[in-house]
C-alpha cells in the first residue's frame, strides 16, 4: 500500500470562502476562495500532502488550479461517496467544520485508491463548457416549446415565438462555435472523426463524449462502462434474481447516449442484431436499450485504443 500522505487536507469549499482542516496540526482555519489567497495556501503546503475537496459545481477550480500550478496532489471526490461516508460513521450534523475533517479522514482512510486530479487540457476544457451550455440551451428550448404546444397557449404565443426564435440563434451560434473549436485542435478532431467513424455516433454525439469523457482510449473495457454510468449491479437477494440496475457513473454521458444507442440498435450491423436477439429473448426494451449504450460505449473506447 503506498505510504499515507503527510498532512491530508480538507477543503469544505463555499463560494467565497474555503474552511481547511489540516490532519497534521488538528487546525481549523478559513481562506478566501480567491486566487492569490489559494496561491499562497498552496505553496505552504509539504510536497507530499493531499489535499481533498468535494465537486461544488465549479467552485473548486480555482483551488484546483492553485494547486495544480503549486505541484501539489489533490483528489476532486464525489460529493455522494462523502456523504456516505460521512453517515457511516454516525454523523448526523453538518457544518463547514464537520465536512473539512470529514474529508481529511476520508482521504486518510482511502488515499491509496484515489485518483489524483489533473488539470484538463485548456482547449477540451472549452468544448466541455460549450458543451454543457449548448445541453441547457436545448433543455429550456424543449420547455418552452412544450409550452407552446399546451392547451390555450396561443393567447401567448407573441411573447413565446420570439423565446424559441432566441433559443434557435444560439443553438446555431453554439454548433458553429463547437465546429470551430474542434477544428482548431487536431487531436480534438482526430477523436471526433473516429469516433464519428461508428454508426450510430453522430458528429454532435462525438464532440459530446470528447468533452465528457476524455479519459476514452485509455480504459479497460469494464472501467470505462462504469464510468459512463452504465456498468450493471447485481440485485440479488437470497433465491431472488432481479434486474441488474446501472448506477453511477457521469449522468450527463448517458443521456447523450440514450439517442445514440436508439440509432445504433437500427443501423449498426453488430449492435442492431444483438438489440434484437434481447427484445427475442423477452428482455424489456429499455433494458436493451441500455445494453446497445453498454455496447456502444466499449466500443468507442476500443476505437480510440486503436493505432491511429
Amino acid at each position: 500500500m503506498p505510504a499515507l500522505p503527510h498532512p491530508v487536507i480538507g477543503c469544505d469549499i463555499g463560494k467565497t470562502t474555503i474552511v481547511v482542516f489540516d490532519s497534521g496540526s488538528r487546525r481549523l482555519s478559513t481562506i478566501a476562495n480567491q486566487s492569490e489567497a489559494l496561491a499562497d495556501f498552496a505553496n505552504s503546503l509539504p510536497p507530499d500532502g493531499l489535499v481533498i475537496c468535494e465537486a461544488t459545481g465549479g467552485h473548486e477550480a480555482l483551488l484546483l488550479d492553485a494547486l495544480a500550478r503549486a505541484g501539489r496532489s489533490a483528489h476532486r471526490a464525489d460529493a455522494r461517496k462523502v456523504k456516505a461516508f460521512i453517515r457511516s460513521h454516525g454523523t448526523l450534523g453538518k457544518s463547514d467544520a464537520i465536512d473539512a475533517r470529514a474529508l481529511a479522514r476520508y482521504g486518510i482512510e482511502r488515499h491509496a485508491s484515489l485518483p489524483r486530479w489533473q488539470p484538463a487540457e485548456p482547449t477540451r476544457e472549452r468544448l466541455h463548457a460549450l458543451i454543457m451550455t449548448r445541453r441547457d440551451i436545448v433543455a429550456e428550448r424543449t420547455a418552452w416549446s412544450h409550452r407552446q404546444a399546451a392547451p390555450g397557449a396561443a393567447a401567448a404565443a407573441d411573447f413565446v415565438n420570439p423565446i424559441l426564435a432566441c433559443f434557435d440563434d444560439q443553438l446555431r451560434a453554439i454548433n458553429a462555435a463547437i465546429e470551430t473549436l474542434i477544428a482548431s485542435s487536431q487531436p480534438l478532431m482526430h477523436t471526433v472523426q473516429r469516433l464519428h467513424a461508428i454508426p450510430g455516433i453522430g458528429l454532435t454525439t462525438a464532440a459530446a463524449l470528447a468533452a465528457l469523457m476524455p479519459e476514452l482510449g485509455t480504459l479497460p473495457r469494464r472501467q470505462a462502462a462504469a464510468l459512463a454510468g452504465l456498468a450493471p449491479h447485481p440485485n440479488q437477494s437470497g433465491k431472488a434474481d432481479r434486474y441488474r440496475r446501472t448506477r453511477g457513473g457521469r449522468p450527463e454521458i448517458k443521456r447523450v447516449l440514450f439517442m445514440a444507442a436508439l440509432a445504433a440498435a437500427r443501423h449498426h450491423p453488430t449492435l442492431s442484431r444483438f438489440h434484437q436477439r434481447l427484445i427475442a429473448r423477452g428482455k424489456k426494451p429499455i433494458v436493451a436499450l441500455v445494453a446497445v449504450m453498454r455496447k456502444l460505449i466499449i466500443l468507442c473506447n476500443a476505437q480510440l485504443r486503436k493505432p491511429a
